[in-house]
């Protein structure tokens, strides 16, 4: 997976002007936001709303003790969460064929 480095590390030590602690906040801001980790958390949460879809509409079917509304409520959250990954992913798309296009 390709890292994507932020642009604050590309510029000069802040020791200099703030010393050390500065360096170390920037450092663990920069491991706290990975864009990978969001991903990898969100295509996470989209998975567990799926599976609790899946779960609810099999007990509804079996006719094990679930309420109807549940079963529905579980189903268009996962439909819901899907519908907004794909069209992230299309914007994502979108933007990287944009970048593709532009002339150096």
């Amino acid at each position: 997976m390709m890292q994507i480095n932020p642009i604050i590390s590309h510029l000069p030590s802040t020791s200099s002007i703030n010393g050390a602690s500065k360096q170390i906040e920037i450092e663990n801001l920069n491991k706290r936001n990975n864009f990978g980790d969001y991903f990898k958390n969100a295509i996470q949460d989209l998975n567990s709303l799926q599976i609790q879809s899946d779960k609810a509409t099999t007990m509804f079917a079996e006719g094990k003790k679930i309420d109807l509304h549940d079963v529905m409520v579980s189903s268009q959250k996962a439909s819901i969460s899907m519908q907004a990954a794909l069209e992230i992913r299309n914007k994502a798309v979108e933007a990287y064929q944009e970048i593709m296009r532009m002339q150096v």
